[in-house]
């Protein structure tokens, strides 16, 4: 068993988190499955060093240790804390920061909800490229743009969008693409928005097939498997709506969700 708890960040991180997060171990190691979303996460295990696991570009694996408790923090793509090296060497990596005094003060906490606070409170503000952060933005699922026409919008060339997106981003805008178009699906299907068809068009995949492809290479399972049994609703047990809501507040789909509020 292992429990996980989702929050919408403090108002003022916002801007460049999208969701924290702590996850608690019961006597038995846990294998965990992160999964593309385009940005990086910092991960702090009480009594443990802070780690730094870059963009995802398919399905990691870890295996936590029994009675392990670790909080965390999800950013926006284009957004991460101060990084020891180039983004784009981080991609697919795990990295443990030497950063003593975090994890002093994460450990000395009195809770994991506590330690959120305390994890929060020790990030830094770091100003976003507003042109990465306007090609994020027309990257996202609602609104279909190939890359050249992306580009040109943004008054650059092809080729200069890459090389801007791989520096504050880490991967290229069409891998980034493709990660949020999925993410894109997850967030509709934790929010219980429809069937398996209507999801894979919603997101913006040519067909259900489409999706399952897609499912498969990034994740290394089906949808199906990956949602625990249903396509049309996450059954894992745990609450999402901490990540789906910031992430579905720009959706053409957010009238008919029936979904109480998208604040951040």
């Amino acid at each position: 068993m292992t429990e996980y708890v989702e929050r919408l960040p403090v108002p003022r991180l916002a801007p460049f988190v999208r969701t924290v997060w702590f996850q608690r171990t019961g006597d038995e190691p846990y294998v965990q499955r992160h999964l593309p979303t385009g940005g990086v996460e910092l991960h702090v295990p009480l009594g443990g060093r802070p780690r730094l696991l870059g963009p995802l570009t398919a399905a990691r694996l870890e295996v936590i240790p029994a009675r392990t408790t670790l909080v965390g923090v999800r950013f926006h793509p284009g957004a991460a804390p101060p990084l020891p090296v180039p983004l784009d060497e981080l991609v697919d990596q795990h990295v443990d920061l030497a950063d003593d005094r975090l994890a002093e003060a994460v450990a000395a906490a009195a809770s994991p909800e506590h330690a959120l606070e305390v994890l929060q409170a020790r990030l830094p503000g770091k100003a976003v490229d507003p042109l990465v952060a306007e090609a994020v933005r027309l990257l996202m699922p609602w609104h279909p743009v190939d890359i050249d026409t992306l580009a040109g919008h943004l008054a650059l060339s092809p080729s200069q969008l890459r090389r801007r997106c791989l520096r504050a981003v880490g991967v290229a805008p069409k891998v980034l693409q493709r990660t949020l178009r999925f993410q894109g699906f997850l967030a509709l299907a934790q929010a219980g928005a429809g069937g398996p068809a209507g999801l894979a068009a919603d997101a913006g995949y040519a067909d259900q097939a489409h999706l399952g492809r897609e499912c498969l290479r990034l994740t290394g399972l089906t949808p199906r498997e990956l949602l625990g049994g249903s396509v049309e609703e996450c059954a894992c047990g745990h609450d999402h709506s901490a990540s789906y809501l910031p992430f579905l507040r720009d959706s053409f789909k957010n009238r008919r969700l029936g979904v109480p509020s998208l604040a951040r």
